[in-house]
């Protein structure tokens, strides 16, 4: 199995992606730990975990909160002997679906600062803990849309601003035997409803055949005309994560079906 014996803290875990990476972690043999602001999901994704023969544990943890973060991964660090991989996986609050020159500063910025943050702090805490071993895995996530994508809102300043703290951390932290990694990916079908895509719409619903349109346009941008899955994008993290991987980092993997091809 390709993480075997490894401790990986998956923040964000009882999201759809999340839920999914986490999934596929245990069942490469990593015992995952699961957080987040919210308990029941992740403790329904510790029971499936679970009932396929995993090992997960579950704590409640905000990552926009410094202090919860930091004493989150010392204790996991003290229990089961330290951490191998970080993954954040945390939604930032993210607006699209309208001209930059339409919105507010708010809205614009406030991926990027929790993007950012989240990532800053999540990524600190568990390399405090990986450099006194040597060896660690800090992965992160986001759509690509740095490379220019319209009508993304501030979602392609928190992905640009995530993919540089991602390459500094891995010059920084390579010397010491940490990796610094990320995937791109962007409209999985799977993650998305009409419900759920409305906080990213400024609050409006689109009805169904406005939301089957929506997939088939996404399907229709991919060079391979079909959108990834969760468990494609999750069996991505969990090769990256282990030590076949040894010779990535300060880079992102391309996961988006060819909707991007920087």
């Amino acid at each position: 199995m390709l993480l075997q014996n490894k401790n990986a803290i998956i923040y964000g875990a009882g999201g759809s992606i999340g839920a999914g990476v986490a999934e596929a972690f245990a069942a490469e043999g990593a015992t995952v730990h699961l957080a987040g602001r919210t308990r029941e999901p992740l403790e329904t994704v510790r029971t499936r975990i679970e009932a396929a023969g995993g090992a997960a544990h579950v704590e409640t943890v905000d990552a926009l909160d410094e202090e919860a973060v930091d004493r989150h991964a010392a204790a996991v660090a003290a229990d089961a002997g330290g951490i191998d991989v970080s993954f954040n996986l945390v939604t930032r609050g993210d607006v699209q679906g309208m001209p930059l020159a339409e919105m507010t500063p708010e809205d614009v910025l406030r991926p990027v600062v929790n993007g950012v943050t989240a990532n800053f702090l999540t990524a600190r805490a568990a390399a405090r803990h990986m450099t006194e071993r040597g060896s660690g895995v800090i992965l992160a996530l986001n759509s690509g849309s740095a490379n220019g994508s319209p009508m993304m809102g501030g979602t392609g300043l928190a992905d640009g601003a995530t993919d540089t703290l991602v390459r500094n951390l891995a010059a920084e932290l390579g010397p010491a035997g940490v990796r610094a990694v990320g995937i791109w990916t962007a409209g999985l079908p799977e993650t998305m409803s009409p419900e759920k895509l409305a906080p990213f719409m400024g609050g409006q619903q689109m009805d169904d055949d406005a939301f089957r349109g929506l997939v088939q346009n996404l399907d229709s941008m991919r060079m391979t005309k079909r959108s990834p899955t969760v468990a494609e994008v999750a069996a991505t993290a969990a090769f990256l994560a282990s030590d076949r991987a040894g010779a990535i980092t300060g880079t992102f993997v391309n996961a988006t079906s060819g909707m991007i091809t920087a």
